[in-house]
C-alpha cells in the first residue's frame, strides 16, 4: 500500500519550528452508533494527551490510542476496576487516618534529577521520548489548551517549540530517534489525525495510511527507529484498529496480527520499533484477551504471552506499552490473579528474553490492597524503569538493576494525591531516565533522572 506524502520543503509555507530557543437500552444499531460517537471523542480527547474516564486522569505514554479506546469501548470494566482500587485506597486511607498505617515517605532520587517545563506551557508539560543523546521531544499546552510539539537538547535545557502546518486542533509528538527525527500526529479541523515525520533540518513530511484518509478518522505513528522506519496504527470506517509500517522511502504497508479482533476498537497496535524493522506490539483476540506480538520486516509474526494477560491499558496511568533494548529482551505488564484480593489480583511486570523466557517482578509488594506495576522502559544493560501505582493510590517510579535490584524514587514536589506522584516513561541507552511528574495542581511536569544505582 503506497503512502500519501507531502513534503513542506524549506522555501514553502510550512511552520515547524514557530518559537525562539528558550532556557530553561436501544437497538443494536443505536448502541453500535453511540459507541462510535464515544470512541470518535476519545481519540479528540486523548489527542490533546489525557484523557478521562471514571473520574481518572490517564496520560498517553507513547501508546496514546489503543489501551485509551479500547477501555472508552469496555468503559463499564474501567468503571468497575477503578471503584474496586478506589475503594481498597479509600481503606488503606481510612486505615490510615486511624494510626493502623503510613503513608509512604517520598523516597529522593539517587543522582541528578532535572525538572523542566517549556515556556508557555501554562496547562503541563507532557514528555514523549527521549533518545541515546538525551534529546527529549513531547507536548505542552498552552493557555488557550492548544497542544504544540516540543524538543528540549540537553547540554543546556533550551527548547524548540514546533506546530505541523494545518494543526487546527494540535501537534503531538510521540517518539524520536537517535538522529532526532521526531514522528507523531496532528490533528486537522475534521478533528482527523494525521503522522508527520520532522526530521533534524526541519524539514516537515505530513503522511496518511490511504484507507485512514477515507475512514475520516486517523494515523497515529508511535515509534520510529534508527533507520528512519515509522510504525503506528490507524483506523477504519469502522473504528476498527490495524498497525502500518512506513518505510524510509513513504511507502506504507498495513497489517494485522494473526487472529485479531475486527470489533470496534479492537485490532493490532504496533507499540516499538527496533533497528532490524521487527516491530513489537500488542493485540486483542476476539475474547477481549490481549496478546504480544512481534512481526518481522518480512511480515512474519511470532505471538507471545506473559504468565498472565497482557495490559493494554494501565489503570490510574495511562494506556499501556512495551518496551525493548537492543538486545531484544522486551517488558510490558501483565495482570496477575490473586484469590482472595479485593481487586482480583495485581499488575506486575514481565521480562521476555529473546529465547522467549519470562522473568516476572513487583516494584514495591506491600499490604494492604492492590499495588499496580507497570514498566515503560528498558536500557541495554537491563535496567528497567517505570511506575507504580501504591494501596493509596499515589504514583512512584521505579529502577529495576540488572541483577534484579529494586529501587523506587519520587521527584520532589510531587503530589501525594490519588493517581497523581511521579511517572517514568522512558530510558535511554545512557541509563537517563525521563518521564513526569503531577503537582497538587494537577499540573504536569517533565523531568529527567541521571540516576545513581
Amino acid at each position: 500500500m503506497s503512502a500519501q506524502t507531502n513534503r513542506q520543503s524549506s522555501n514553502q509555507s510550512r511552520r515547524p519550528f514557530v518559537g525562539n530557543s528558550v532556557k530553561s437500552g436501544g437497538t443494536g444499531a443505536t448502541i453500535e452508533a453511540t459507541a462510535k460517537g464515544d470512541i470518535k471523542r476519545g481519540v479528540n480527547m486523548i489527542r490533546l494527551g489525557v484523557w478521562k474516564a471514571a473520574g481518572v486522569i490517564l496520560v498517553a505514554l507513547g501508546m496514546q490510542l489503543f489501551g485509551g479506546l479500547q477501555a472508552f469501548a469496555q468503559q463499564a470494566d474501567v468503571a468497575a476496576q477503578a471503584d474496586a482500587k478506589a475503594a481498597a485506597g479509600q481503606e488503606a486511607r481510612g486505615n490510615l487516618a486511624a494510626n493502623t498505617l503510613s503513608l509512604p515517605a517520598p523516597v529522593k532520587p539517587r543522582g541528578i534529577l532535572i525538572k523542566f517545563d517549556v515556556p508557555g506551557a501554562v496547562n503541563g508539560t507532557y514528555p514523549a521520548g527521549i533518545n541515546s543523546l538525551g534529546v527529549v521531544t513531547g507536548s505542552y499546552t498552552d493557555a488557550n489548551s492548544l497542544t504544540h510539539g516540543f524538543l528540549r537538547k540537553p547540554l543546556k535545557g533550551t527548547f524548540t517549540t514546533f506546530d505541523i502546518p494545518g494543526d487546527v486542533n494540535g501537534t503531538n509528538p510521540a517518539a524520536i530517534n537517535s538522529q532526532s527525527a521526531i514522528t507523531g500526529s496532528w490533528g486537522d479541523a475534521n478533528d482527523v489525525g494525521h503522522g508527520f515525520l520532522l526530521e533534524p533540518d526541519g524539514a516537515v513530511i505530513t503522511f496518511d495510511v490511504p484507507a485512514a484518509v477515507a475512514a475520516m478518522i486517523g494515523t497515529y505513528p508511535v515509534a520510529i527507529n534508527s533507520e528512519g522506519e515509522i510504525t503506528g496504527i490507524w483506523y477504519d470506517a469502522n473504528f476498527v484498529i490495524h498497525g502500518f509500517l512506513r518505510a524510509t522511502d513513504g511507502t506504507i504497508t498495513s497489517f494485522d496480527a494473526p487472529n485479531a479482533s475486527t470489533r470496534i476498537a479492537q485490532g493490532t497496535n504496533p507499540l516499538v520499533i527496533d533497528e532490524f524493522g521487527v516491530v513489537a506490539g500488542i493485540y486483542n483476540d476476539v475474547n477481549k484477551i490481549n496478546h504480544g506480538f512481534l512481526r518481522a520486516r518480512d511480515g512474519t509474526f511470532t505471538t507471545f504471552d506473559p504468565p498472565g494477560e497482557i495490559a493494554s491499558q494501565f489503570l490510574f496511568v495511562g494506556p499501556g506499552v512495551l518496551a525493548e533494548n537492543p538486545q531484544g529482551v522486551i517488558t510490558g505488564t501483565y495482570f496477575q490473579s490473586i484469590s482472595g484480593n479485593p481487586f482480583g489480583g495485581n499488575y506486575n511486570v514481565f521480562v521476555r528474553s529473546p529465547d522467549g523466557s519470562f522473568t516476572t517482578f513487583a516494584a514495591a509488594p506491600y499490604p494492604p490492597c492492590c499495588n499496580f506495576s507497570y514498566s515503560s522502559g528498558i536500557d541495554p544493560a537491563g535496567t528497567i524503569t517505570g511506575a507504580f501505582n501504591d494501596p493509596f493510590s499515589i504514583n512512584h517510579g521505579f529502577l529495576r538493576a540488572p541483577n534484579g535490584t529494586v529501587k523506587t524514587f519520587d521527584v520532589p514536589g510531587a503530589s501525594t494525591r490519588p493517581n497523581q506522584g511521579t511517572v517514568p516513561l522512558g530510558i535511554n541507552a545512557l541509563g537517563v531516565v525521563m518521564g513526569y511528574y503531577v503537582d497538587s495542581k494537577n499540573l504536569h511536569h517533565g523531568f529527567l533522572l541521571h540516576p545513581k544505582l
